[in-house]
């Protein structure tokens, strides 16, 4: 008999709904018309891609011409850093919590001739704002500090790291893991640039934006287009932009249902698995005594299951049907401890048994339950085996 799969890896990637399929279906056939041709059809297609601009602005807080889509988050962190940061040489910040698509730049555009500093983050994974204050010189260019942390869920204090800096440098902020979950208002957080990914709150892969404040001098990364102000030039993808739109506003109609939903998994998962798999070590911000969230997003649940290996716990989960992971799905293929771990100062055994779970609204809460099951009976054979 196969078995089920029970999916908790959504930091990864989620399933698109169908009402986002719905909405993009029709510029995939009769409405095919390139957005940037003068004739009826085209024309057709570039009323669809505005009114996406548009909805995605106003969802966001930010100005339609602020919205700038991408093919993911991948591409619009690697414009924001290296449209930003200029030539070298130069000074840049950021934490060493970053997704990989944020280090990697960075160590680009440290091989360019940039000095980079990390800034230091506490034992829950929160960036410490006294830090940036010490760190920030006058040739600093850049501060790089993601929203919601991609394994840990931890939320950092960008509004007031923003503060800090009283316009000395620009601020790129990675959302992908916050859009879709927490409020975004890109104008209050006062960023220069902000990056989102729409795989990540169930629409289509393919599709992301950066927004990017008005009158911010960004460095093009491509040529060959007027598209998109010549920053981002191209031909724009309608249909995933239209899904983008669709699946941003169904996150921003549903979110109080499906956070409490999500709430309810994850305090009855965590339960289970303290009840039959203990000890149990979470990862990162805990929720609070009065029952809220105030530094962590709670879809994102890191645990260390001290007695196990990771890699053979991945491995024997896969097995028995519950898909989670290590870590960043773009560095999964790695079995190096997790970066973001180690700049929280985890101790070994912690370090080298944490599994990322990531849960969705569309969980019901018996397979929750079930996924606990089977987890909480793969560490105790592990840990009786002796698989360290």
């Amino acid at each position: 008999m196969v078995t089920e799969t029970i999916y908790l890896d959504n930091n990864a990637t989620t399933p698109m709904l169908p009402a986002v399929c719905e909405a993009m279906a029709p510029y995939w056939t009769e409405n095919f018309g390139n957005p940037a041709s003068a004739h009826a059809l085209g024309r057709r297609a570039r009323r669809a891609l505005e009114d996406a601009r548009d909805q995605t602005a106003a969802l966001l807080g930010a100005d339609a011409d602020e919205v700038l889509f991408t093919s993911g988050a991948t591409e619009a962190n690697n414009l924001a850093l290296f449209g930003l940061a200029g030539s070298p040489p130069g000074h840049l910040l950021a934490s060493p919590i970053e997704h990989p698509s944020g280090t990697e730049p960075l160590r680009r555009l440290e091989k360019l001739g940039f000095a980079v500093n990390l800034l230091p983050v506490d034992r829950q994974g929160i960036v410490c704002g006294d830090a940036l204050s010490a760190l920030l010189r006058p040739e600093t260019r850049l501060v790089s500090v993601m929203r919601v942390n991609h394994e840990t869920g931890a939320m950092q204090p960008v509004q007031e790291l923003v503060g800090r800096l009283k316009g000395r440098a620009a601020f790129h902020c990675d959302a992908v893991q916050a859009v879709g979950k927490i409020p975004v208002h890109f104008h209050d957080l006062g960023v220069t640039t902000l990056s989102l990914s729409a795989h990540k709150f169930h629409g289509p892969k393919g599709i992301g934006a950066l927004l990017v404040r008005r009158q911010t001098s960004l460095q093009a990364q491509i040529w060959g287009g007027h598209q998109q102000q010549g920053r981002r030039p191209g031909t724009e993808a309608v249909a995933l932009a239209v899904g983008l739109a669709t699946a941003l506003d169904l996150c921003h109609r549903q979110r109080p249902q499906r956070t409490e939903h999500v709430l309810s998994l994850r305090r009855r998962f965590l339960e289970r698995l303290r009840a039959t798999a203990s000890p149990v070590i979470p990862n990162g911000p805990e929720e609070t005594s009065r029952g809220d969230f105030a530094t962590s997003v709670p879809h994102t649940l890191n645990l260390s299951f001290p007695g196990c290996r990771a890699d053979a716990l991945l491995m024997n989960l896969d097995l028995a049907g519950v898909a989670c992971s290590t870590g960043s799905a773009c560095s999964s293929g790695s079995l190096l401890p997790s970066p973001v771990l180690q700049a929280m100062c985890v101790p070994e055994d912690v370090l080298h048994s944490a599994m990322r779970f990531s849960l969705s609204f569309l969980l019901e809460e018996e397979k929750i339950i079930e996924a606990a099951r089977r987890i909480a009976q793969i560490v105790r054979r592990l840990r009786t085996t002796g698989t360290k």
